[in-house]
């Protein structure tokens, strides 16, 4: 929105022609973001807290996490304020992909609100019908995939992209909808499932937003994109903006979410930044990459895959627990030594991804 300040004057907006370029607005749409979850997250807390009275309902199988109990949950409400505000007032609105990815996040967030609620109020695990919370997600996912196809270059319409390979497209014509439904809607399901630790879940989040958000920028410049040979997607690096707000946000939250923690992010956060990250690959034509820069939320859901079709099959089980963050629960591992250490897969996980950008 303050973009626009920039084309009030005749000379090209004077101090104002800063809010031209996308670096300064993505360094100031990460600060107002900051800002905004500083300034609104302890009210928000004391808000839920009162609200919920007895906080996130705890599963009495697993992990003692029983002195959690109480601990008020949808603090993702302080993310998505902070990531929607910051993105509303520093990107360009007439930007097709900002909108996508904008309007992906809300819907994902809406569903986990949701699901947040039902729990909450009936004080119990079962919230919104999984079935109904796929089903929406895929028509939400399907909508944004006929969205990016639409806007897309004519020659990148529909086409999956090769990372490692230079200008390696795969047509995949009409299965490029059902493509985008399923990296949209698994990212958002991996985020959730990664969500069982202060703290655990927003950490990688962060790293691969960021992570995202440099190859945004670089799709989005002919220069940059011509020169790493991937592919040139106009209007992309303009992702940039909600990236650096959604890195903000994160922190913002973290302050409070980092253990002890104050507030659980709750599928209202996890689904809602599972599905960004998603349509954010699904825009920039690197949705391969993606499996690789999210590759922990990747790890989590195939273990809880795992878990179930093997008990399935043999009556036995391959994790302690499953998701595997649980597992070295099990095995003695401490609550933030886990946390720790997964951060720093993510981020050796984000430097491979970047790397695909010159490996071709």
């Amino acid at each position: 929105m303050l973009y626009w300040l920039a084309t009030l004057s005749p000379d090209g907006g004077g101090i104002f022609n800063l809010f031209r370029y996308i670096t300064f607005r993505a360094g100031a749409g990460f600060f107002t973001a900051l800002l905004f979850g500083f300034i609104f997250g302890r009210p928000l807390i004391n808000w839920l807290r009162v609200k919920q009275k007895r906080g996130q309902p705890l599963r009495d199988i697993g992990p003692d996490h029983v002195h959690k109990g109480g601990t008020p949950t949808m603090g993702g409400l302080l993310i998505l304020s902070s990531l929607v505000v910051s993105t509303l007032l520093w990107a360009r609105l007439d930007n097709a992909y900002v909108w996508i990815v904008l309007l992906v996040t809300v819907a994902f967030a809406l569903i986990g609100f949701a699901d947040d609620y039902a729990k909450v109020k009936k004080y119990s695990h079962a919230g919104v019908s999984g079935r109904v919370r796929m089903g929406i997600g895929l028509v939400v996912a399907a909508l944004a995939g006929l969205a990016v196809a639409g806007f897309n270059p004519g020659d990148l319409s529909g086409q999956l992209a090769l990372p490692f390979f230079k200008n390696a497209l795969l047509d995949l014509g009409l299965f490029f909808i059902p493509f985008a439904m399923f990296v949209i809607v698994g990212a958002a399901n991996a985020v959730n499932l990664t969500d069982g630790l202060d703290g655990l879940a927003i950490g990688p989040v962060m790293i691969a937003a960021a992570t995202f958000g440099v190859i945004s920028y670089l799709v989005g410049n002919k220069i940059f994109a011509d020169y790493l040979g991937v592919h040139f997607v106009p209007g992309t690096g303009e992702l940039v903006v909600f990236t650096a707000a959604l890195i903000g946000g994160g922190l913002g939250f973290l302050w409070y979410n980092a253990p002890p923690a104050a507030v659980f992010m709750g599928d209202t956060g996890s689904l809602a930044l599972g599905g960004a990250l998603g349509a954010i690959a699904v825009c920039i034509k690197h949705e391969i990459v993606l499996a690789i820069v999210g590759g922990l939320f990747v790890v989590e859901a195939l273990s809880v895959m795992i878990q179930v079709f093997y008990f399935k099959r043999t009556g036995k089980r391959v994790f302690l627990m499953a998701p595997i963050h649980h597992h070295f629960e099990k095995k003695g591992w401490a609550e933030p030594q886990i946390v720790i250490r997964f951060w720093i897969i993510a981020v050796v996980l984000a430097l491979i991804g970047l790397s695909t950008l010159k490996l071709r």
